[in-house]
């Protein structure tokens, strides 16, 4: 596409595509957040649903953070789709294990424009970027070390093991 926005873009354009996939990336998981919240919330596990509502926030910020920094560098943002979010789980440990399977998911897609815009020159991006590899490594931890309570706290109530889930 050989428009004036492209012309006069400070990021590439190959970049700028792989970012506005980023954040149909981040809104479904933001959706995803959301559904899981609603289902902590149906079982009165008050501390998963806060933990998940603040995730879907967080989602939602991230997306926001790429999408205005793609139209700041003359690019052009794309409002995504968001489709087939999953609304129906197993069990509470499994809704953590997609939330760790998903995190990864979003750090590889990261790396893969990080790497994009090494490759390219597209220096204002790859710093840009290094905020969201940092956040990724912390995003992931808290998963983790949520499903480490499960392993620890196996057979007791799942009222117990909710409450030991961080809120904040």
């Amino acid at each position: 596409m050989n428009t004036i926005v492209r012309k006069q873009m400070s990021i590439h354009p190959e970049v700028m595509d792989l970012l506005n996939n980023q954040i149909g990336m981040e809104m479904k998981a933001s959706a995803s957040y959301l559904a899981m919240a609603s289902w902590c919330d149906q079982r009165e596990l008050l501390n998963s649903k806060a933990f998940f509502y603040r995730q879907a926030e967080e989602e939602r910020e991230h997306a926001m953070k790429i999408f205005e920094f793609i139209n700041d560098n003359g690019g052009a943002a794309i409002s995504p789709d968001v489709t087939n979010v999953n609304n129906d789980f197993e069990s509470l440990k499994s809704i953590y294990e997609t939330g760790l399977e998903q995190e990864i998911s979003v750090t590889q897609s990261i790396f893969k424009i990080f790497k994009t815009a090494r490759k390219v020159d597209d220096f204002t991006t790859e710093i840009f970027l290094q905020w969201f590899i940092t956040e990724q490594s912390e995003e992931e931890d808290t998963f983790r070390s949520i499903i480490d309570i499960f392993d620890l706290m196996e057979g007791m109530p799942l009222k117990m093991i909710d409450e030991r889930i961080p809120t904040e």
